[in-house]
């Protein structure tokens, strides 16, 4: 029987790690309803945000930082961020609280505590102006391949919602990942259009490209990290 790979459920491993401080989980259970993403229906800009804007979208945002950084440069633009693992969305939301309530909230921002994938299925095709992907689980066992976000069924499907002209952004520091993110890209080559001319465009960090903690610890351990731009085509 085939099966459509991005129907699949994608949300291998942890939901939950440690448990969540105070403010934290306050946050989860005040804050996070109020930004969530409807679970059924469009997502669109008009019904999130309340107008037409330029969409962003982050598939696995970890602790929010790169998202809580785009939304605040880019006031004027949404984002939708997804993430499965609770801790990551309770430390995203720490970021739009205005860092414990000692700077400004960031109100640009919606939240998915699940599959981004999911949510994606309920954008509309080429609606959004950036999606990124940054440092997803590498899952670098050959048998865990399909679990991987870098494959044809979610590209495919990254394609269909960015705009002509959107651009999609992938960054990794694992070397298998890498190798097999540029193979399947190559694959992809009708849809995409790298924006690299020379290697220092991959192998530095572009601007407006904050690091995160997770970059940070990578690079900290001797670890080297990859850019990608691409443009949709």
């Amino acid at each position: 029987m085939n099966r459509d790979p991005t129907t699949l459920n994608r949300l291998y491993g942890r939901s939950k790690g440690k448990p969540l401080r105070v403010y934290q989980q306050a946050l989860v259970d005040t804050l996070l309803p109020q930004i969530a993403v409807p679970d059924t229906g469009p997502v669109t800009a008009e019904r999130l945000f309340g107008r037409d804007c330029p969409l962003h979208f982050e598939v696995g945002f970890g602790g929010g930082e790169h998202m809580a950084f785009r939304a605040d440069l880019l006031p004027d633009h949404g984002f939708i961020g997804a993430e499965p693992f609770l801790n990551g969305v309770a430390q995203a939301l720490t970021h739009l609280d205005g860092d414990e309530g000692a700077g400004v909230p960031i109100r640009n921002v919606r939240i998915h505590h699940g599959d981004a994938l999911e949510v994606l299925r309920r954008i509309p095709d080429g609606t959004l102006s950036f999606l990124y992907l940054l440092h997803p689980d590498p899952w670098p066992k050959a048998r865990h391949i399909k679990r991987r976000m870098m494959n044809d069924g979610p590209l495919a499907l990254f394609a269909a919602k960015l705009r002509p002209g959107g651009e999609f952004r992938f960054g990794t520091d694992h070397p298998v990942y890498l190798r097999h993110a540029l193979m399947v890209m190559r694959r992809h080559a009708d849809r995409f259009e790298w924006l690299a001319q020379r290697p220092a465009d991959f192998q530095q960090r572009p601007g407006g490209w904050p690091e995160t903690r997770y970059a940070a610890k990578a690079r900290a351990q001797g670890h080297e990290i990859w850019y990608f731009r691409y443009r949709r085509v």
